[in-house]
């Protein structure tokens, strides 16, 4: 028989480990994760050799709201005997892959998480069915959709020869199979932290003729003063949910820089190296391409030709024998069957109306909750889809479940006043 739980979480990185590490505040209630993929992992196509994490190592799945607790990342680091060299190491922010074996040391001390069964059917016939593959595979009270954003591909791209155009979140794993030739050209497109990475890795690697193309009028740092961290804390979150729609969308073109923008370690590395390059050899290996919009592509002769359109509404068109697209996420599909569809209230962009609780709006929502987590990015504030308050969320979450407050939170000392 298909097992019976309280809430059932789609997708097992950061946002569901963490809620399911909290979720003891509802014992003896219980929560199952199914994760499509067959082991821990989080952006395991982008680990490559120096690449740091955004966001201190405080901000785990746990620590904001109980640091006490067993999966705190100080714990992780005490327990598998690395904290003295963590710390002596002297890291500003953790290895990427640091964090990305955190979320494995702490997936393995979590019940109930089925890897390798993707979740491709939600219905509801008075509980919410969660099916893989077309089977059953669980029965629950409420659902948490964990399962994030996937990159974004221009359809102009899908008709390029596959070998040759390479999605950032792969370029780790394909990397390996390229063949060795310093020489070929490569053009990166996208003007944040991802393209930054994928450019960096392509200098470690002894490229020596990439263009760097993006669509901002330059390639800029992510703003991580204290200001902008202020909009990172529950007390501006709550202040955020109180603003109106319009408000709310122009507040967050607005901070974009905040969680969008390029590490300032990882910028002034490429920058260097571009330098020091261009002493050694008499050129450098990197052209930085800003405020230009890639609008095609074609095959030509064993190379790719980009169509540019520039600020001043020019046109370019830049060869290359290999592409990396890094140009921003989409939100994955929602695994909704029509009947559970047809029970959603649904805003004008056709996106499940999100509440303050991070629920969504439908016909049952008082017995079964709907979470959609990552996707209320007009509704919760850049935050959504940061890591920076994982456990504050889960806390919201839990309450909701709850119907009353079970984990209770504190944002004291706030010296700036929202409007």
């Amino acid at each position: 028989m298909t097992q019976t739980y309280h809430t059932v979480g789609i997708g097992a990185g950061p946002a569901n480990l963490s809620l399911a590490a909290m979720y003891d505040a509802l014992a003896p209630h219980d929560i199952a994760l199914f994760e499509a993929r067959d082991q821990p992992g989080w952006h395991d196509g982008m680990l490559h050799s120096g690449v740091r994490m955004q966001t201190g190592w405080v901000k785990d799945l746990v620590s904001l709201y109980d640091p006490t607790h067993p999966l705190s990342f100080l714990n992780y680091l005490v327990t598998t005997g690395r904290v003295y060299a963590l710390l002596g190491a002297g890291f500003d922010t953790i290895p990427r892959i640091e964090y990305q074996q955190y979320l494995v040391w702490a997936a393995e001390q979590l019940p109930r998480i089925t890897y390798g069964a993707r979740v491709d059917r939600v219905e509801f016939d008075g509980a919410i069915v969660t099916r893989s593959g077309g089977v059953e595979v669980a029965r629950s009270q409420h659902l948490v959709l964990g399962s994030g954003t996937v990159p974004f591909v221009p359809d102009f791209l899908d008709a390029l020869d596959p070998r040759h155009l390479f999605v950032a979140d792969e370029l780790n794993r394909r990397l390996a199979g390229v063949p060795d030739e310093p020489d070929v050209p490569w053009v990166v497109i996208g003007s944040g932290q991802t393209s930054a990475e994928c450019v960096a890795a392509l200098l470690a690697r002894g490229c020596r003729d990439i263009k760097w193309i993006g669509r901002r009028s330059w390639f800029a740092p992510l703003e991580d003063s204290p200001s902008a961290n202020d909009l990172y804390r529950p007390a501006y979150q709550e202040a955020f949910l109180n603003l109106s729609r319009d408000v709310r969308e122009r507040l967050v073109s607005g901070q974009i820089l905040t969680s969008d923008g390029i590490s300032p370690g990882t910028l002034r590395g490429v920058y260097q190296h571009n330098y020091e390059e261009r002493l050694r050899t008499g050129r450098f290996p990197v052209t930085i391409m800003p405020s230009r919009t890639v609008t095609g592509a074609r095959q030509l002769d064993g190379e790719v030709e980009l169509e540019c359109l520039t600020a001043g509404s020019g046109e370019e068109r830049h060869r290359a024998v290999n592409v990396i697209v890094a140009a921003g996420r989409r939100l994955a599909p929602l695994p909704f069957d029509p009947e559970l569809s047809a029970l959603i209230d649904v805003d004008e962009r056709g996106e499940p109306v999100i509440e303050s609780d991070y629920s969504i709006r439908w016909k049952h929502a008082d017995d079964h909750k709907i979470f959609v987590l990552n996707r209320g990015r007009y509704v919760q504030g850049l935050v959504d889809s940061n890591l920076s308050i994982l456990p504050i969320r889960s806390a919201m979450i839990l309450n909701s479940i709850a119907g009353r407050t079970v984990c209770r939170f504190r944002d004291d000392y706030v010296s700036t006043r929202w409007a």
